[in-house]
C-alpha cells in the first residue's frame, strides 16, 4: 500500500477540498477559510494531480464536484469530522471550562434556571452551556459531553446513565383559575373540564389517556382539547387559565410549592421510567464535566 504521505500532499489541503466541495465554491471556500482564491484554486489544482484525476467540474462561473469528487468528499468529509470530535474532546479534557448540557426546554426552563444561582455558587469556576432541541441528540456526533434523557437505559446502550427523577404526573391547574362550579377533586370530575393536550413530535410523553386509564376511564372518555406540541407553552396555557394539563413532578413541584400551580386529585401515575443523566460511554469527561454530572445528581438528596 503507497504510504499516505506520499499519495496526499498535505492535511490542509483535504479541508480546503472539503470547503470547496460542500460549498460548490473556491470563491465561498476561500471566504470561509480567510485565504484568496487563487490559493485555494492552488490547492485543488495539487491534490488533483497527487490523486491523477479531476475532482471538479470547471463550468461557467461555478464549479461542482465531479463523480470521483463526489465519492471521495464524503469520505474526507466524514474523516474530517471524525478528526475534528476527537481533537475537540481532547481539548475538552485538557481545558476543562465550559460544559454543554443537552436536554429539553423545558427541563431548561422548569428544573435547570430556578437551580441556576445554586449552581453558580456551587461551581463558580464552570462555564455551563445549555443546548435544547425538541429532540434527543447524538451526544457523541454532536460532541457534547452530558444530556437529560427519560425513559430506560436499556435503550440507550451507548450511554452510561443515572437516574435524576423518577417520572410521576399529576393533573395541575392555575392558581388563579376558578371555574364557576368549583375546581375538580375526582379523576372523573376533571372530564367536565377543558383538557390541555401535549403533543410531543419526537420524544413519548404519556397521554391523558394513559393518565386516566388506570383510575378506570377508558380512552373513549377522555375530551379533546387544546392540543401543543411544546411543554412550556403547555405550561403557559396553564397559567393563562386556559384548562388542566398533566403535570411532571420534577418539571412543576417548584411552581406547585411556590402556589403559582395547584395539583389536583388524589391521583399520581408512576410510569415506572425515570429522568436521567446521560454520558457517552466512549467518550472522556473533562474535570468539569465531570463536576457537572455528580452536581445534577446531586440534587436528588437536595430536594432537586
Amino acid at each position: 500500500m503507497e504510504p499516505l504521505r506520499r499519495l496526499l500532499p498535505s492535511i490542509n489541503s483535504l479541508v480546503v477540498f472539503e470547503v470547496a466541495g460542500r460549498l460548490s465554491s473556491f470563491s465561498g471556500a476561500a471566504r470561509e477559510l480567510g485565504m484568496t482564491q487563487a490559493a485555494v484554486s492552488y490547492a485543488i489544482h495539487r491534490l488533483e494531480n497527487q490523486l491523477g484525476t479531476a475532482l471538479f467540474l470547471r463550468e461557467h462561473r461555478r464549479v461542482r464536484l465531479s463523480e470521483a469528487g463526489q465519492k471521495f468528499h464524503a469520505d474526507v468529509a466524514i474523516g474530517l469530522s471524525h478528526i475534528q470530535r476527537s481533537a475537540q474532546g481532547l481539548r475538552a479534557v485538557a481545558t476543562g471550562g465550559h460544559v454543554t448540557l443537552s436536554c429539553s426546554t423545558a427541563f431548561a426552563a422548569f428544573w435547570m434556571v430556578p437551580r441556576m444561582a445554586r449552581f453558580r455558587e456551587d461551581l463558580p469556576q464552570v462555564d455551563l452551556r445549555i443546548q435544547t432541541a425538541d429532540r434527543d441528540l447524538d451526544l457523541v456526533g454532536e460532541g457534547i459531553p452530558l444530556g437529560i434523557r427519560g425513559g430506560n437505559p436499556q435503550d440507550w446502550p451507548q450511554y452510561h446513565a443515572e437516574a435524576l427523577a423518577p417520572e410521576e404526573i399529576y393533573p395541575v391547574c392555575a392558581a388563579a383559575w376558578q371555574p364557576p362550579a368549583g375546581r375538580p377533586g375526582t379523576v372523573r370530575a376533571l372530564l367536565a373540564h377543558p383538557l390541555i393536550h401535549l403533543e410531543e413530535p419526537f420524544r413519548q410523553a404519556t397521554t391523558w389517556a394513559e393518565w386516566f386509564a388506570p383510575a378506570g376511564v377508558s380512552a373513549r372518555e377522555v375530551p379533546k382539547g387544546l392540543q401543543i406540541n411544546d411543554y412550556v407553552l403547555v405550561v403557559q396555557s396553564v397559567l393563562e387559565r386556559q384548562g388542566i394539563a398533566l403535570g411532571w413532578r420534577h418539571l412543576i413541584e417548584g411552581l406547585v410549592q411556590k402556589g403559582v400551580l395547584v395539583r389536583l386529585t388524589d391521583h399520581v401515575l408512576t410510569t415506572g421510567k425515570s429522568f436521567h443523566v446521560v454520558w457517552p460511554k466512549d467518550a472522556t469527561l473533562s474535570r468539569a464535566a465531570q463536576d457537572v454530572r455528580n452536581w445534577l445528581l446531586d440534587q436528588r438528596a437536595a430536594g432537586g
